[in-house]
């Protein structure tokens, strides 16, 4: 019987990667709700497919809404001026983001931060089937000149 339970679970453990590499095969699986807990602080983000045919990230809750005020957080870091006054549970984190077939992963698009008022390149991808990672880069443009002194 102990055997049985080992051989069982060792059968599963074998189809768990198959099942989590599959997620990234289809592009509106990226659809859905996510929870995100980003030092300490945690907001619900919903992924949407837009008329385009890409994706947009947009936050609908977070833990703690209010400023020590008591009204409603702004999204007043916002490097664009005319959204500053967003309600922090309302920010689009992602516009436009597409599906890779051949990498089997979501790019093309720029995440915004709120926390630090930038937009960087993005690129998303399932490590698990609960699990989306996203990735943020900033890409720094750099010349380089080599010459014979």
């Amino acid at each position: 019987m102990k055997k049985f339970f080992i051989m069982l679970t060792c059968a599963i453990m074998a189809v768990c990667p198959t099942f989590a590499q599959g997620i990234n095969d289809k592009a509106d699986n990226i659809v859905g709700e996510y929870l995100t807990d980003r030092g300490g602080s945690k907001s619900k983000v919903r992924i949407t497919k837009n008329a385009q045919g890409t994706y947009d990230a947009q936050v609908f809750w977070v833990e703690h809404p209010l400023d020590k005020n008591g009204k409603k957080r702004k999204d007043v870091k916002n490097p664009d001026k005319s959204l500053r006054n967003v309600d922090i549970d309302k920010v689009v984190l992602v516009r436009g983001l597409k599906f890779d077939s051949e990498d089997k992963e979501w790019s093309g698009a720029k995440i915004y931060d709120p926390t630090k008022g930038i937009r960087v390149n993005a690129t998303a991808k399932f490590e698990s089937a609960n699990k989306l990672k996203l990735r943020a880069t900033i890409m720094v443009s750099a010349r380089h000149y080599i010459g014979k002194r």
